[in-house]
């Protein structure tokens, strides 16, 4: 359940409704049924079309390697679906929403350098971050996590098994479980899981199982790349109130990076949010967390108190990006649709925000993601 490939302008003026997903879901103007039967037939149906995102957002990624916007010598592995090259406008967002969270890992990670950090990334899917990040640096004091349905898990696992003897700078020694979705090592955990099992337990209620190998006092990054847009509000703010207020106890500096939607009510955002939901993708939290500051507002809501940032990809790649790398990446293809990028691009943010924990040295851990905020202050 990681993030789908940004929507092209082709596909947003003049998407076809998905025949499979209106046929297995309830389609608009069609009557509800009280069965419990079809409800749950309904929810199988739309946690299958989440699911596929998965490939969506692979297939995107792949497309920016192939034409070297990055480099990530595992965006092959986990593709199960015929390469397709993306339009550049489609390449550039994948480039930039890549980069930006990068950049966040990277400063997370750097502060203090030499202490152990911890990541969970939340509907990851077939997401290589991990990978990517032991073999440009082999010596990383880093505990990952990532959590996704069982469907996701399992396939995941089965294209690990397959490289990590021989493309690794070190081998991992994990434990995979018999039924084969789950994984399990000192320092890479693959957890099977339904994320809307995770919420903070009401009085007399059990505790969710614990996840294994998670440790929770080590400072802490959260992500999700369209992840969380999924669910349902409640649902939503339930996990991310399961993580901030029960499951990590204070002293536990833990930080959160948010890629999403935004802006659904202007006339690009009703078009994208339509045709999105053509193809059965209902992006459910949108409408509550529409706006940059929303996002932020959300961020501290949710116990990340001691800092918020925001900012959408067409900010990102104006400000975050070097002109270098700028110049580097416009002589990759031609883009000639500026001002549609631009619009696509206000329509998508990457949001972050921390709390530094009641622990010794906590206000060091998000020092660089601090620094990031009070530098676009300036410059705006």
């Amino acid at each position: 359940m990681t993030a789908p490939s940004i929507p092209n302008l082709t596909t947003l003026r003049a998407a076809q409704p998905n025949p499979s997903a209106r046929g297995r879901g309830r389609g608009r103007g069609q009557p509800a049924s009280d069965s419990p039967s079809t409800s749950l037939d309904d929810e199988q149906a739309k946690d299958k079309i989440v699911q596929h995102t998965d490939q969506d957002a692979s297939l995107s990624r792949l497309s920016a390697v192939e034409v070297g916007y990055l480099v990530d010598p595992f965006a092959k592995d986990f593709i199960t679906e015929p390469s397709q090259r993306r339009f550049p406008i489609i390449n550039r967002g994948t480039y930039v929403r890549s980069t930006a969270i990068d950049t966040l890992v990277d400063k997370f990670l750097a502060t203090p350098p030499l202490q152990k950090k911890q990541i969970i990334s939340l509907g990851a899917g077939s997401d290589t971050r991990y990978f990517r990040l032991i073999c440009s640096n082999p010596d990383l004091n880093l505990l990952y996590h990532e959590l996704d349905f069982p469907t996701n898990t399992c396939q995941k696992i089965t294209a690990i098994k397959r490289f990590t003897s021989s493309r690794l700078p070190q081998a991992i020694d994990f434990r995979v479980s018999n039924d084969g979705n789950a994984l399990y090592s000192p320092t890479y955990n693959i957890h099977p899981i339904d994320l809307r099992t995770l919420r903070p337990p009401n009085d007399g209620e059990a505790s969710p199982s614990p996840l294994p190998n998670l440790d929770p006092t080590l400072p802490t990054m959260l992500l999700s790349e369209c992840c969380l847009i999924y669910l349902s509000p409640p649902n939503a703010d339930a996990i991310l109130k399961y993580f901030s207020s029960h499951l990590f106890p204070p002293s536990t500096p833990l930080g959160l990076v948010i890629y999403e939607p935004v802006n659904p009510n202007d006339s690009f955002g009703r078009v994208m949010v339509r045709n999105l939901a053509n193809r059965g993708i209902v992006l459910q939290t949108l409408r509550k967390y529409a706006s940059l500051g929303r996002q932020r507002e959300r961020l501290r809501v949710m116990g990340f108190a001691n800092g918020q940032g925001s900012a959408d990809v067409d900010f990102i790649w104006e400000d975050w990006i070097t002109s270098e790398e700028k110049e580097r990446v416009a002589k990759l293809e031609m883009l000639d649709e500026v001002e549609e990028w631009r619009m696509l691009a206000q329509h998508y943010c990457v949001a972050w925000g921390w709390r530094d924990g009641t622990g010794q040295g906590g206000e060091l851990v998000f020092q660089r993601w601090k620094d990031e905020i009070e530098k676009q202050s300036c410059d705006e």
